[in-house]
C-alpha cells in the first residue's frame, strides 16, 4: 500500500458475512504493521430498502472490534433514480445502488488518500454474482481466492458476532433478497459444486456451446444432477467477462486495405 503512495483503506460495510471479515483482515494487517487502525474507515451504506438489522449488525461489528466507521446513506440517491425511473425492476434498483454505494467508496478515499478494498468472494467472483462497477469494483480484494465456506471457517476465527454468522448471506439488492435463494442452491453445494469445476481444466477453455458435450460436463452432472450443473455453468460461462479487464481496441494493429 505504501509502495503505491497510499496510508489509507475504505471500506464497505454491509453487515454481512465478507466485508465483515474483510474489515477485520485490515484491521490486523494495520496492527501486525503497527499502523494507526483508524487509517481503516468502513462506510455503512444501507439505501432505502435495506434491512434495520443489517445496519445493526454493521454497528455491532464495529462496536466489538473498535472499527473507525461512518454512516453514508445512499437513501436519498435510491428513491432520486425511483422517482426518475419508476419503471425499474427490483435488480436493476439494486444494481443502481451498488454503484451508487462504490461512488461514496471512491469519494471517500480521494478525501483521505485511501485504497478502495473490495469485499466479493471466490464463489460469488466465478458465478459472476456481482455488479460490474458496483461491488466488483475495487483496487485490491483480500479474500477474491476464498470460497464463501472458507470465509465463514475464517470469520468463526476473527469473532465476527453471531448475528452476522448466522444470517442467510444477502447482497442487499433489494428488500428481503437472499443470495441462495436467487442462486438456487445453498452455497456449501455450490462451493463443493465450484472446487469441483476447478479441478477440470479443459471446461474453463470452453465455450458454453462446447461445455454440454465434453466428458467432464458429464462428470460434473453424475454428481451434481443435470439442473444444477447445467445452472451454474451457464452463470459461470454468462459471467466470465465481468472477471475480465475492459478490452480495447487496439488501431495501430488496425491493417486499411484500398
Amino acid at each position: 500500500m505504501e509502495e503505491k503512495g497510499f496510508s489509507n483503506l475504505v471500506l464497505g460495510l454491509s453487515g454481512g458475512i465478507d466485508s465483515a471479515v474483510v474489515a477485520l483482515l485490515c484491521k490486523k494487517a494495520f496492527l501486525d504493521s503497527k499502523k494507526d487502525t483508524k487509517n481503516l474507515l468502513c462506510l455503512l451504506m444501507p439505501s432505502s430498502t435495506s434491512s434495520k438489522e443489517s445496519l445493526k449488525d454493521a454497528n455491532e461489528l464495529c462496536t466489538k472490534h473498535n472499527l473507525n466507521h461512518k454512516l453514508a446513506s445512499i437513501k436519498a440517491l435510491d428513491l432520486a433514480f425511483i422517482e426518475q425511473y419508476p419503471e425499474a425492476s427490483s435488480l436493476q434498483r439494486g444494481n443502481f445502488c451498488a454503484r451508487m454505494r462504490m461512488a461514496t467508496l471512491y469519494y471517500h478515499s480521494s478525501l483521505t488518500n485511501a485504497l478502495v478494498v473490495g469485499t466479493s468472494n471466490k464463489s460469488e467472483l466465478l458465478l459472476g454474482y456481482g455488479t460490474m462497477y458496483g461491488d466488483l469494483a475495487c483496487a485490491f480484494n483480500p479474500i477474491s481466492s476464498l470460497y464463501k465456506s472458507d470465509i465463514f471457517a475464517l470469520a468463526r476465527f476473527l469473532e465476527v458476532p453471531d448475528s452476522i454468522l448466522t444470517k442467510a448471506p444477502s447482497a442487499d439488492l433489494y428488500e428481503s433478497q437472499k443470495d441462495e435463494d436467487e442462486i438456487g442452491y445453498k452455497y456449501a453445494e455450490i462451493d463443493s459444486f465450484l472446487k469441483d469445476y476447478e479441478r477440470f481444466k479443459n471446461l474453463q477453455n470452453l465455450s458454453l456451446k462446447e461445455v454440454f458435450k465434453n466428458v467432464e460436463f458429464k462428470a460434473l452432472e453424475n454428481i451434481y444432477g443435470k439442473d444444477m450443473t447445467k445452472s451454474l455453468i451457464e452463470r459461470i460461462k454468462k459471467n466470465a467477462f465481468k472477471r475480465q479487464n475492459s478490452k480495447f481496441f487496439d488501431i495501430e494493429s488496425l491493417v486499411l486495405k484500398d
